[in-house]
C-alpha cells in the first residue's frame, strides 16, 4: 500500500528519490495498473511523473517520439500516430481507463495479456530510459522493467502493420492480442499477447517465409497457451495461428506503407 507520494519537478530529481528508497518506491504514471489486480503494487512510495512533460507526441529526425507519461486516450486521439496503434489503443474497451492510464504505465506493467504491447513490438518501438540510453521494448521488458522509462520511439512507423484481438466481448478479457508488420524490405514482424509467457516476437515464425496454413501450424506449435475460462490450449493454438495468417495476408495486400 501506498503510503507517501512523492511530486518531483524533473527527471532527475525521479531518479535520485528512486536511488534513496530503492525497491520500497515505484515511479505512479497514472495509477490504473499499480492499484488493481493483478498488478496491484506492494510498494510504499510513489514517485509521481505528471509534472515531468513527458506527455507529448512529436516527430524528431523522422522518427515518431511518444512521452511516456501521454494517457492511452491522449495518445488515441493523436493525428500523428499509426492506423494499428489507434486500434490497438481502443482494444482498452473503457475510456475511463484510457484517461488515465500512461504510455509507460502500461508498458512498465507488462502484463501478460496487454494489447497494446504487441502493435509496440511489431512497429519496432524503442524507449529512452531515464538514464538517457535508449533500448529496444524487448530488451526494456526483459532486462529493465525497473527502469524509469521517459519516451517510446517508432523509428518505422508507418510500416504496414496490422493488430486484432480476440475476446467473447469488446469488454471481455483478451483470449489473445496480435500484430503483424512488414517493412519496405518484406521483412515481417510477429508479436503476441495472452497466449505467451509474456508479451513477445515469435521469431522462429518471421524467418521462414511462410504464410497461410503453414504459417498457422508454426505459430500454433510455437505458442505456450493455458486452459481457461477463455478457451482450451487447442483452441487458443489454431485462433493464433488463423489469426497471425491473416493479419499477414493483410499487410501484404495493403501495398504501400500506412
Amino acid at each position: 500500500m501506498i503510503e507517501q507520494f512523492y511530486r518531483p519537478e524533473s527527471v532527475q530529481q525521479a531518479l535520485e528519490l528512486k536511488r534513496q528508497f530503492l525497491d520500497e518506491a515505484v515511479y505512479f504514471g497514472g495509477g490504473s495498473k499499480l492499484n488493481a489486480t493483478p498488478t496491484k503494487t506492494g510498494k510504499k512510495i510513489a514517485i509521481a511523473l505528471a509534472q515531468l512533460g513527458l506527455n507529448q507526441v512529436s516527430w524528431q529526425q523522422g522518427e515518431l517520439l511518444l512521452g511516456a507519461t501521454i494517457t492511452l486516450q491522449a495518445l488515441r486521439d493523436s493525428p500523428l500516430i499509426p492506423q494499428a496503434l489507434h486500434e490497438a489503443l481502443g482494444f482498452v474497451y473503457s475510456r475511463h481507463i484510457r484517461n488515465q492510464a500512461t504510455l509507460g504505465g502500461e508498458i512498465a506493467a507488462a502484463p501478460k495479456d496487454s494489447v497494446l504491447l504487441p502493435v509496440l513490438l511489431a512497429l519496432s518501438a524503442n524507449v529512452v530510459l531515464g538514464n538517457g540510453n535508449t533500448v529496444t521494448l524487448e530488451d526494456y521488458l526483459a532486462d529493465y522493467p525497473q527502469e524509469l522509462l521517459l519516451r517510446v520511439v517508432l523509428p518505422d512507423p508507418y510500416r504496414r502493420c496490422a493488430t486484432h484481438k480476440v475476446a467473447r466481448s469488446a469488454a471481455g478479457l483478451a483470449v489473445l492480442t496480435a500484430a503483424v508488420s512488414c517493412d519496405a524490405q518484406s521483412k515481417v514482424r510477429i508479436a503476441l499477447s495472452g497466449v505467451v509467457a509474456r508479451p513477445s516476437r515469435l521469431r522462429d515464425a518471421e524467418y521462414n517465409g511462410l504464410s497461410g496454413p503453414a504459417l498457422e501450424k508454426v505459430v500454433a506449435e510455437a505458442v505456450a497457451p493455458q486452459a481457461d475460462l477463455c478457451g482450451s490450449v487447442a483452441y487458443k493454438r489454431y485462433i493464433s495461428g488463423v489469426v497471425v495468417a491473416d493479419l499477414l495476408a493483410r499487410c501484404q495486400a495493403s501495398g504501400g506503407e500506412q
